[in-house]
């Protein structure tokens, strides 16, 4: 809880995975990829709940060994690859309110950032309640400037972005910001009238790229692997 508010957060964790078999239990360093984002949680001074939003009992057994509530398994409509995050939102918050449990934010946490710590995590929170807004998304510096990308149209190079400048030197151009999945933070009354994270009153979260990294394929889990044995050896 944050200035009397209470938050729930919810770690979305289907058993499939189509790009890396049980990628969302795979290890990393040893330790099954979702218990990074619960022990995050667990360790945040602010979060009232954690839950693993899951269709798998083996990911419920690993999800409650590192201290993360399965108060159900998710339903067989919820757990296909196109499955909506905000309807597996949604149906958690509806889970709760049948029981006479109100939160008054929802936290989702992919559990494919396990680099995101409780900081980013109680840094957010606090970000959020003090702007008095009801939207919070986490993102980083994009990779590549869309300033300097093109659209082939008719055999010519086209802007996707129009660029007023004669200077392209990527050090000179304005900063772009990315979704990084992360973490996003919304009302529980906005999640349920609007169902979508963002809005045009979103505010953002910034987070470095070393912790933004997202795992999507093999490299990007070695890649987490390195950076999470550099901290250990600082």
């Amino acid at each position: 809880m944050y200035k009397n508010k209470r938050f729930l957060a919810i770690i979305p964790a289907r058993g499939g995975s189509k790009g890396i078999p049980n990628k969302n239990i795979m290890a990393i360093c040893g330790k099954p990829l979702i218990a990074y984002t619960i022990e995050a949680g667990k360790k945040s001074k602010y979060i009232d709940e954690i839950i693993v939003s899951t269709d798998s009992d083996v990911i419920k057994v690993i999800a409650q060994q590192y201290g993360a509530v399965v108060p159900f398994l998710r339903p067989e409509e919820l757990s296909s690859d196109s499955a909506k995050s905000i309807d597996v939102v949604i149906h958690a918050i509806d889970f709760y309110k049948n029981n006479n449990i109100a939160f008054d934010y929802v936290i989702l946490l992919q559990p494919t950032s396990p680099l995101r710590t409780f900081e980013h995590l109680d840094e957010a929170i606090e970000k959020i309640i003090e702007s008095s807004r009801t939207s919070l998304v986490s993102v980083c510096e994009a990779e590549e400037n869309p300033i300097l990308m093109r659209n082939i149209e008719n055999d010519k190079l086209k802007e996707v972005i129009s660029f007023e400048g004669t200077n392209l030197r990527r050090q000179d151009l304005p900063t772009f910001y990315i979704f990084n999945g992360a973490l996003y933070i919304n009302s529980t009354d906005m999640l349920v009238d609007e169902k979508k994270f963002v809005n045009e009153d979103t505010i953002p979260y910034v987070m470095d790229k070393e912790s933004s990294v997202d795992i999507d394929t093999m490299l990007d889990a070695r890649l987490v692997e390195l950076l999470i044995k550099e901290s250990m050896d600082v």
